[in-house]
């Protein structure tokens, strides 16, 4: 893994590109010297933070965009390593297959409730959406104080920053995403 001034300079050569900004130009927008900011796109010295913000500020970016870690192209993930979240005494399963981050928009749960299993979410952010796709079994949701019975094969989206539930009323485990 790379070390964070290797990621760092790594983003910062890359912003700095992407805008079409020399070395010169950035240094003149941020206030920190050519010779410096040389030294931090190779990934030499520690760079201040007090460093960092004046480019991140030079270059009209979030701070972050200087330290995220850089994403693969793909990623695979296996729910049997995934340690799941459980309510109802583990008879609900949540597994965080893609959890959200800061720079990602969305994230994917594998859902597991064994037969009569319940589980009651709080709100989640101002404008959340969910997305539930049943793939065995049958899901009741409870959201916007009406109730919706899912089968396998059926999906429902609704608003998921007010408080909704789900229950399997049914006599097999169900299964969704």
């Amino acid at each position: 893994m790379d070390t964070m001034n290797l990621i760092v300079a790594a983003n910062i050569r890359r912003l700095r590109e992407e805008r079409n900004l020399s070395m010169e130009e950035l240094a003149r927008l941020s206030g920190v010297s050519k010779s410096m900011l040389a030294q931090v796109e190779r990934g030499d010295g520690n760079p201040t933070l007090s460093t960092l913000w004046k480019l991140s500020n030079g270059m009209k970016v979030p701070f972050d965009a200087l330290t995220v870690r850089p994403k693969a192209p793909y990623e695979i993930i296996k729910a049997s390593e995934i340690q799941p979240l459980l309510e109802d005494s583990g008879r609900v399963r949540n597994y965080p297959i893609f959890p959200d981050d800061e720079n990602r928009r969305f994230a994917v749960y594998y859902l597991e409730l064994e037969p009569g299993s319940y589980w009651q979410s709080e709100p989640h952010l101002r404008g959340t959406t969910e997305f539930i796709t049943v793939f065995g079994g049958t899901v009741e949701i409870v959201a916007a104080e009406q109730s919706f019975s899912l089968s396998r094969g059926e999906s429902i989206r609704f608003k998921g920053d007010a408080v909704h539930s789900y229950r399997n009323p049914g006599e097999e485990t169900a299964f969704c995403i």
